[in-house]
């Protein structure tokens, strides 16, 4: 999940909308499922995930807790899983008993079609008490009532600014507007003796590192959707505002001057990531950048703050906050096994704090937000404290895969680079979000 960034969720849901006609006509379910949990299990059940090298050692570790916990079980562990793989193996029926991924994006496909089981008999059977997941995280893995995912980690986004150059610039605090975010900005920028950017104080450029609409929501407490499930955004006056912002502050610097900058500046998680090479002063990123300064550049002198926001828009302290879940596989043939797998994964306290500590991603049980042991090291408190804001937000899942993040995105970045009509330009946006939805189906 340490590489999750909302692009990568929403490459993913037009796949996921693929996979869902692959496996609608032939929906999973919880229908007959046994009056109680089993006393005992013993059995193989299989766990399909998408972590690598070190952070698949880290799922490990907590896997053989679970063997340990049940010892006539065992995991048959397939790391390296992507979402796409996941999708196309469970879609072609493959033998799949629990299956983590690392994108809400799937969750309203997966649910509607079947693709993924419905939990709720399981969860009101074994009387589960689904309260110490926060609220976000507890919205973003049912769909329409059908709760099909649990949650297993999150990300939350936050500031994190060079302590070295904000001090170098006389910025004793990191800012809590948006309006000081553009001040200091602007402070920190400086520029080669041709007029090219040489430092950059925050790049606004919509689409560059974590830089997107999902990301920037907190600022204004934007809305995705209305209830009757049509585009809310381009009739909000947060979202307007926003984004004339943005636009103003890229004009003030050169959109021309941000893209010859930008396109030259490290791969976001190589070690040359412009943040960690000082290039840049401030940027919008998730919990799981710490584990890469510590890795790639732990000489870095650097804090955490909750995300800016717009005056009397945004709540300060807010975050956005999205993350891995997962779900039992409509082919299943070992439920139960995989339900106590996958509880111990998304609900257990001791696993969670153990996947949290390993991955350095934020936990999505309260009971492990707020456990002694769960390493909150510094300003990495300013990550877990969002995870439980009531004014944290996400976005809704639909059934094409939330496909909105994108089609938003991209009109955002055509903005950003010719200007126009702002009105006109959110007119076709919700226009364009409503049509591609009802294509998608309900």
């Amino acid at each position: 999940m340490s590489k999750t960034t909302l692009r990568r969720a929403a490459a993913v849901a037009a796949a996921a909308a693929v996979v869902a006609g692959l496996v609608a006509c032939s929906p999973g379910g919880s229908a007959g499922i046994a009056d109680a949990a089993p006393s005992h299990l013993s059995g193989t059940v299989s766990l399909w995930h998408f972590f690598t090298g070190r952070e698949a050692s880290v799922v490990q570790g907590v896997v053989d807790d679970f063997e340990k916990r049940h010892p006539d079980v065992k995991v048959d562990v397939h790391a390296g899983q992507d979402d796409e793989k996941l999708q196309k193996a469970i879609a072609s029926g493959q033998q799949i008993d629990v299956g983590l991924s690392y994108s809400t994006a799937i969750v309203g496909s997966f649910c509607s079609s079947g693709a993924f089981r419905d939990l709720g008999p399981y969860v009101k059977r074994d009387g589960v008490d689904l309260s110490d997941i926060p609220a976000a995280p507890r919205s973003y893995t049912e769909y329409k009532g059908t709760r099909c995912t649990l949650p297993v980690l999150a990300d939350t986004s936050a500031l994190l600014y060079n302590t070295k150059l904000l001090a170098a610039a006389g910025i004793t605090k990191p800012p809590t507007t948006l309006d000081e975010l553009e001040s200091d900005a602007m402070a920190l920028t400086t520029y080669n003796p041709d007029g090219s950017i040489k430092t950059l104080g925050f790049d606004p450029l919509m689409g560059f590192y974590e830089n997107s609409p999902a990301h920037f929501s907190p600022m204004v407490d934007g809305p995705w959707l209305k209830e009757d499930g049509t585009s809310a955004i381009g009739t909000s006056a947060g979202w307007k505002q926003l984004i004339q912002w943005q636009k103003r502050f890229v004009d003030a610097i050169g959109y021309d001057k941000l893209q010859a900058f930008t396109s030259g500046l490290g791969q976001e998680f190589d070690a040359d990531n412009a943040f960690q090479t000082g290039q840049v002063a401030m940027e919008i990123d998730g919990e799981y950048r710490t584990a890469f300064i510590a890795d790639q550049a732990p000489d870095l002198q650097y804090g955490i703050a909750p995300t800016p926001v717009m005056d009397g828009l945004g709540h300060y302290g807010a975050s956005y906050i999205s993350g891995n879940v997962a779900g039992i596989a409509k082919g299943s043939t070992h439920p139960e096994l995989a339900w106590a797998l996958l509880k111990y994964l998304a609900l257990d306290t001791d696993a969670q704090v153990a996947l949290g500590n390993g991955l350095k991603n934020v936990p999505t049980i309260t009971s492990a937000l707020t456990s002694p042991t769960l390493e909150v090291d510094g300003d990495y408190s300013v990550f877990v404290d969002a995870a439980t804001d009531p004014h944290t937000l996400t976005s809704p899942a639909t059934s094409d895969g939330a496909a909105y993040l994108t089609t938003f995105t991209t009109m955002w970045e055509d903005y950003q680079s010719k200007g126009g009509d702002l009105d006109a330009a959110l007119a076709k946006l919700d226009e364009d979000i409503d049509n591609e939805k009802a294509l998608s189906g309900p």
